[in-house]
This record gives structure tokens, sequence and C-alpha cells, in this order.
């Protein structure tokens, strides 16, 4: 390979499709390819072949794909294919792909072998129609809830993002030998402490201790390369002690590559090593003095690909040869990636057939497959003298009120899936002639809403009251009141430059909600809240004054059909909540997993969450008792069980998550009150009783102490087993661990 074919295989477009590689209606354009690649040089990916046009279906995008690597196969001098990466959050964010809940909403099923299923689908809808990797999953854990992010995580603890994390890798990459053609590269993000910023401000400071960084931010990375094989990884905006991670050797080279073994590649967040220098629509770290200059370094910390397109890496030819950058470490970076095109097959079959891609996007069976994450997502927070479940017999009207009852709830990085159902749908489906179902929005959140509209318009005080009063009209004709409210896209989405922000100082529900609560509440009717909404609210309000609650994140394109079955009881929800919801901003940081000094309390109000991390109800009731350890001392290399038995004592089949945390009594330094460290979902029928057995491995009990060693210290340890991380829902055996 020359210089310059190296140098190709190390750089990307996105957005510049528009002017190489496709025409207007975004169909591959021979001229203009020819065009910008008439040396010959290759390339090394195409970002986002979906939305190269306006509308591609699925058939027109695999064709597209085919056309572009016919091109570079044939056109290059060593004809080598293109990698075509895609935005797969919660599944393949282009037109007619099976959409379904946002991470944070996955976080709330508890649910490993769902997580692999669906991102199994999405790996096969995304493979048909030419991806071959995927920009997810986020394995970022969330400890700020103002970050406008949230949604795109599984939550606030480490163990249960790893666990989630890892299945995601699995669905994605399966065995990692993508001979089925239904699999594609998985790439963790973002690599690392995104999650924790400072002011929860997107890609501001993570100021966070080695030791936290290790235990806490680094583990989920960690254990989807060691234990799913995880292919790639995508660096992060923000810094850490200084360092911004796209020019962080330590953490790039030393702790990836070598502590890890990590063997895939590394590639950049869009426009991130730019931003080592500065660029003013967003930030600057001012590590660079200029473009090459962050070239140089992005390179030297082992960046091995710039995203999405050619802003520093461009200069990598000059750089070498003017001998700032050596050729050997282009050689060492483009290894890596040019294996994995073998691997996937590229090299020997990259085309995919139009018809399996047309067959496949959107199929029933997958509209079913998000259908059953919506329904184990939804989380029952509030379930006044059971309330619910409705039954319709013994319903005339029933009222759906709010902003949210009436409009596509996915949340950000979403396609345009075939199937999109409303709250409001979904109940009219659900009660055909039968019950008579009023409607009325209430009042708005922002003016439009969408993710992609970057400015945010305020609704008009005025017209929300106008609009409260006609809903109060509306309510008083019904039985009971269905109130869909919360945040949309804008409210909380990735705060991606100066003018498309999407963090927050407050996390009180925006706008006038508040006020068409206390409406609905004063009609004197039963009220029922539906929340949707991509970061934990301050509901204190709600809590207070209204009787049944659901938190419901975004269910994704079978947002109604889900709502409906659970309302009315076709379906027992079973979600607990992904990460603490806390009672103002004020309480921030509010996660469960605190050190012992950091709750003491406040003047003037409650240190507990308003909800907290694993919490949620059932319409049924469990019971767990005669909880066990299988063996009660163990050696620091050693490992046992606690068992518990669970037992239905409602009259309907369920299910509950089982959760196993972990405390050090007394260590080195100080370690977190409790930490989840095992669980188990299991589904009961009325009067059925189970026994969960969790395991205690050295893993489970092992820290960084006092001198950054990973070990497990002899001592106590009480192991705490319940239904949520709450003192009063926990039971508590104790361990003893000798040397």
């Amino acid at each position: 390979m020359t210089l310059e074919e190296k140098a190709a295989q190390m750089v990307c477009v996105w957005q510049e499709k528009a002017n190489t590689l496709v025409d207007a209606g975004g169909r591959f354009d021979p001229a203009k390819a020819a065009a910008a690649f008439r040396k010959g040089h290759g390339l090394g990916q195409v970002g986002r072949p979906s939305d190269a046009g306006p509308g591609l279906n699925a058939r027109e995008t695999a064709e597209l794909t085919n056309a572009i690597q016919k091109f570079f196969i044939e056109k290059s001098r060593l004809g080598i294919p293109v990698i075509f990466h895609e935005e797969c959050l919660h599944g393949h964010a282009a037109v007619d792909a099976t959409s379904f809940p946002q991470p944070i909403g996955l976080g709330a099923t508890f649910n490993p072998d769902l997580v692999e299923a669906l991102f199994t689908m999405t790996a096969y809808e995304a493979r048909v129609r030419g991806t071959h990797q995927a920009l997810t999953p986020v394995v970022d854990v969330a400890r700020d809830p103002r970050w406008g992010r949230v949604e795109e995580t599984y939550g606030e603890d480490p163990y249960l993002v790893a666990r989630l994390g890892i299945a995601a890798v699995r669905g994605f990459q399966g065995d990692g030998t993508f001979k089925d053609k239904k699999r594609v590269i998985a790439t963790l993000k973002h690599f690392v402490a995104h999650g924790q910023p400072e002011s929860g401000m997107n890609c501001a400071p993570a100021n966070v201790s080695m030791r936290v960084l290790r235990e806490t931010f680094l583990y989920a990375f960690k254990e989807a390369i060691q234990k799913a094989g995880a292919i790639s990884v995508m660096a992060s905006y923000n810094e850490v002690d200084g360092v911004p991670s796209h020019a962080n050797r330590w953490l790039l080279r030393d702790v990836l590559r070598k502590e890890w073994g990590f063997k895939g590649f590394v590639v950049s967040d869009y426009y991130a090593i730019w931003e080592l220098n500065d660029r003013p629509d967003t930030h600057g770290h001012f590590v660079a003095a200029d473009l090459k200059h962050a070239c140089a370094l992005a390179v030297q910390a082992g960046v091995n690909i710039e995203l999405p397109e050619p802003h520093c890496y461009r200069h990598l030819v000059e750089l070498v040869r003017k001998g700032v950058l050596r050729e050997s470490q282009l050689d060492e970076l483009i290894a890596p990636m040019l294996f994995w095109k073998f691997k996937l097959g590229l090299f020997d079959d990259p085309y995919v057939d139009p018809d399996e891609a047309e067959r496949v996007v959107g199929c029933d069976a997958h509209r079913e497959l998000a259908l059953q994450a919506a329904r184990e997502t939804i989380t029952l927070l509030k379930n006044e003298d059971n309330l619910l479940p409705l039954d319709p017999s013994k319903l005339k009207r029933i009222a759906v009120i709010g902003p949210n009852a009436h409009r596509p709830l996915l949340g950000g990085y979403s396609g345009r899936p075939k199937h999109n159902v409303t709250v409001l749908e979904g109940i009219r489906a659900r009660l055909g002639n039968r019950v008579e179902v009023l409607y009325s929005e209430g009042c708005k959140i922002t003016v439009g809403g969408s993710w992609n509209q970057d400015e945010v318009t305020p609704s008009d005080p005025a017209e929300d009251r106008r609009q409260i009063a006609e809903a109060v009209r509306v309510a008083k004709q019904a039985d009971v009141i269905v109130l869909a409210i919360g945040g949309n896209e804008q409210t909380s989405r990735e705060a991606w430059n100066l003018k498309h922000m999407g963090d927050r100082t407050t996390l009180d529900l925006v706008g006038r909600q508040d006020e068409l609560v206390q409406a609905m509440v004063n009609t004197g009717k039963p009220v029922i809240a539906l929340l949707f909404n991509g970061r934990p609210l301050s509901i204190r309000h709600l809590t207070e004054h209204v009787p049944a609650i659901f938190e419901c994140w975004y269910l994704g394109q079978e947002t109604g059909r889900a709502v409906a079955e659970v309302l009315f009881g076709d379906y027992n929800p079973g979600g607990k909540l992904p990460i603490t919801i806390p009672r103002s901003v004020g309480h921030v940081p509010a996660y469960y997993n605190h050190k012992p000094s950091a709750r003491r309390g406040y003047l003037f109000d409650d240190v507990s969450p308003l909800y907290a991390f694993g919490f949620g109800l059932s319409y049924t009731t469990f019971r767990i008792s005669n909880v066990r350890l299988k063996h009660k001392r163990i050696s620091a290399r050693g490992a046992t069980q606690v068992l518990a038995d669970v037992t239905n004592t409602g009259r309907r089949a369920g299910t509950e998550v089982v959760q196993m945390y972990i405390r050090d009594l007394v260590s080195s330094v100080t370690r977190p009150v409790k930490e989840l460290k095992g669980f188990k979902k299991v589904s009961l029928q009325p009067g059925q009783t189970a026994t969960v057995a969790l395991d205690i491995t050295p893993e489970s009990l092992a820290f960084y102490d006092i001198n950054m060693k990973y070990t497990v210290e002899p001592g106590e340890f009480d192991i705490l087993v319940g239904t949520s991380s709450r003192d009063a829902d926990l039971q508590k055996v104790r361990l003893t661990v000798t040397r």
C-alpha cells in the first residue's frame, strides 16, 4: 500500500456524500464519485448511507450501498471495500426500520436476554441494507440527570450497564465470525466518563478520581470487551484530568490495548479530533494549535479513523512526509481495520440483496419483539387503592389528555419506523366501540418538539391555559383520565452545538404541565399519569396529587399498544427504575450507590430519593423469604451463592426482579453503602414460589484498595437481597471472607 492508500483507510465521508457519492435523490452518482476519488486511493468508511437522500427505504439503501461498494472495489487500485456505519441506538435509525425503547427504557427491563434479541434484530435489519458497523451501544454510566443524553444509557449503575452492554454486543456481533451476513460490528461509547459531566453539561470535563474512573466508568467497557468481544470503541468528547479522550495515550493505548488486550479499532466521535483545537459552533480543548496538530495528537493517542469527515486526518500524508508522524504509526492503526474488513467477508462477498432488505426490515416478527420490549419497559411507580388495572366493562368514557397523548414518542437517534402507535391510537384500538375515548392535548411542552429542530420555542402560557380549560371540559365528561405528560425530544437530548441544546438546570416538568396536572385532579376524576421522558424528572407535585403513575421513558414504535395492554391489565407491568428519580435538581447527585458520608441530610428537605433505583410495582404482590448463603464463609478466592425464595402472593401472574446488593463493612478505602452485583428476573403464577440463586464471586467483592490494587480484602460483607435498592425492600445476610 502507498502512503496515500493507507491514509485513505483512516478517513470517512458522511454529509460529504452529497458532494462525492450521491445525487440529490440519494442515488449513487458515478460522475461525482469518479471526480472525488479519481486518484484511486480508496476510502475507509461511509457514514450513514441511509440518510443519503430523502426517505431512502430498505431496498433503495441496499441498492445504494451495493453501488458505492462496487465503485470502490472496481475503481480503486487495491479494490479495498468500504465499511458503512450507521446509528443503531434503539433500532437502526433509518426509514422503515423497527424502533424499540430507548436504552434507558431497556435498562428498566433488567432483561439481558431481551436486549440481546433486540440488537440481534437490529443488526439484521442494518446488515441487509449494507451496514457493517453500528455506533452502539452506549455504555456510559449516567450519574447526572441534568445531562441530556441520559436516555441513551442503560442507567446509573455500572453493573447493570455492563450486563446490558454485554448483551447488546452479543446481539450485534454474534460469535464474531460474521459468516451469516446478519451481524455487524458493535461500537462501545463514549470512552470514557461521559456520563458525569461538570454542571451536567454535555462534553464538559469529567472530574472524577482514578478509583471512580476505574470502578464506575471504565468497568462496563472492560466487561463488554473481555466478555463479549466488542470490536470497536468510540472515544469521548470530554476530558479526564485535563486530557481530552481523543488525545489520551494512557486511555487508548495503556488501558485499552495493553491492560485489556483490545485488538479492535478506535473511532473518533463526530468532529471530536477537530475539537482538540477549536470548533467554534460548540467548543474546543485548545490542546492542539491547529487541525494538523490535532491530527498528530489523535494518531499518537491511537485513534484509528476520523469520523465523520476528513477534517484533520486529511493531513496524514503531509505529516508523515514532514516527519511529524511515522508511516509505521499509520500501519499500526490501519491493520485492525483491514483485518475486520476481511473478517466481515467484504473482500469475498461485499454485496447485499435488496429483496431480502425489503422483506426483513420492519417485518411483523420484529414489530412483536419491539412490543414486548415496550411492555417490559413500563414501570409502575404508584397505584393508590389499586386503581389499576382499569376494567373496560365499568367505563363509559375515558379521557386521554396531555401533550404526549397523540404524538410519536421515539426520543433521539431515531428513524422513521413503518408503524408508530400513539397512546391515543393504542387505547382506541384496544377499546373499540365499547368505551368512548375523548381526547384533548391539554397544553404543549415546546412548540414543535422535534429532536432535529435546533431552536427550542417555549409554549405560550396564554394558549396553554386556554388548552387546559378545554381539557377540563373534556375530562369532566369521562369516568377516568389518562394523562400523558413528561418531556419531549427537545427537552432532553444531546447538546451537540450551541444552537442545539438539551442539558437542563432543572428537572421540573416543562411549561404548564403541573398546572394541567392540578386541573385534572381538581375535576375529581381518577387520574392515571403516563410519564414519557429521556431523563428522570422531579415529579414531587405529581406524586403528591395523582393516585397512579407510570414511568414509560420512550417506548418506541409500539408505545400505544403497550400502554393500552398495561392500562387494561392485559399485561402486568414489571419494569424497575434503572436510575434514581430525585426530589429536585438540588438533590443531584442522587445515585443510590453513594459513599457512607454522602447523604447525611438537608435542612428543610428529605434526603431520600423520590423513587429509588431498582424500584417498580406490579399488579400483584411478591414476598421474598428464606434468604440464605450456600456458604457463609469463603476465602478471598472462593465463591458462594445467595439463595432466596420468591412467592407471588397476589392474584395475577407477574414478574419480579430479585436484586442482590453487597456492602463491604470495613475496608482500606471508603466503599459505597451498597452496590448491585446480581439480579434475576422471574415470572410467577399466583401462589407460585421459585428459588433464585445469585452468584457471589471474587469479582463481586473486589475493588481498588488503598494501593490501587484490584483485590478482595478479607472481612465481613453484607449481602442484601430484595426488590429495590431501598433498605426497606432488602433482607440481609452476613458473609465472612478469609485470607
